[in-house]
């Protein structure tokens, strides 16, 4: 005897879940929606943080080689953006490619909660992050970020101040997010999911870890090590970039009024 299916029943959904996956694919797994299984992984991770690098370095570098101010407008601005290309493109490109797209593989959303969650995690980044550079102080003296130094002792004008603080309070948090607390997140959780290792976990430091190291600055390792376990224990309670983005934003700001005053403020 042949059972016929019940046209009303919900079909089975694709694309199986797994640990430390965004709530935004699971909601839709859930629902039953048809979803595409995820071939995006490590490998995309990697290809994010070689454009992130690589492209700023080619480019900034025929930009000096064409005559451009070491310090000048030009470089300080591309400097900040060209890495986006890594960052923020790659990401969606490769899920779009070869997943559902940002909104669902990555938990590119934002709820009300994620607000309250990205506040108070803005508040541990700064807490935190101050209590990182004051012991890292100890060890090694005083420091300042590499945007920080190129900042201050550049001569450019008044509207490259802006355009910078805001790309620092806007830009930055939301791509690099996209990629740490976004791609990194998810494909080390799979990637520990399928080895049988606990996926929030290693997804939690690794992709903090890899935040730390990408900013290919040393000396300042200890504090964006300690800032991206807070976004990223975000990411993994929230299921959602969006208050790591918030938090992240939030962390920038006290550095950003400082440099804009210092530097469009005479004798601050």
């Amino acid at each position: 005897m042949t059972v016929q299916p019940d046209p009303a029943a919900r079909p089975a959904p694709t694309g199986a879940p797994y640990p430390g996956a965004p709530v935004t694919y699971l909601a839709a797994y859930e629902s039953g929606r048809e979803l595409r299984v995820p071939r995006w992984g490590m490998a995309d991770v990697v290809i994010a943080v070689l454009l992130a690098l690589v492209v700023p370095t080619i480019v900034l570098g025929a930009v000096l080689a064409a005559g451009a101010a070491r310090n000048g407008a030009v470089v300080l601005l591309l400097s900040l953006v060209l890495p986006w290309l890594g960052f923020g493109l790659w990401p969606i490109v490769a899920t779009r490619l070869q997943g559902n797209g940002p909104t669902l593989d990555l938990g590119l959303s934002v709820r009300r909660v994620d607000v309250l969650w990205g506040i108070g995690g803005g508040v541990a980044c700064l807490v935190l992050g101050t209590a990182a550079a004051w012991l890292t102080e100890r060890v090694v003296g005083s420091f300042d970020s590499a945007a920080g130094d190129a900042l201050a002792n550049a001569d450019v004008a008044r509207w490259v101040v802006w355009v910078f603080a805001l790309c620092a309070l806007v830009g930055a948090p939301l791509f690099e997010e996209l990629c740490f607390r976004g791609l990194a997140f998810a494909a080390i959780a799979r990637t520990a999911s399928r080895a049988g290792l606990p996926a929030v976990p290693w997804a939690t430091i690794g992709s903090a870890l890899l935040f730390a190291l990408v900013h290919l600055e040393p000396v300042r390792i200890p504090v964006l090590l300690t800032i991206g376990l807070v976004l990223s224990v975000l990411r993994a309670r929230t299921g959602r970039v969006g208050a790591s983005v918030i938090a992240h934003s939030l962390n920038n700001l006290v550095a950003v009024l400082g440099l804009v005053a210092s530097v469009t403020i005479p004798g601050f």
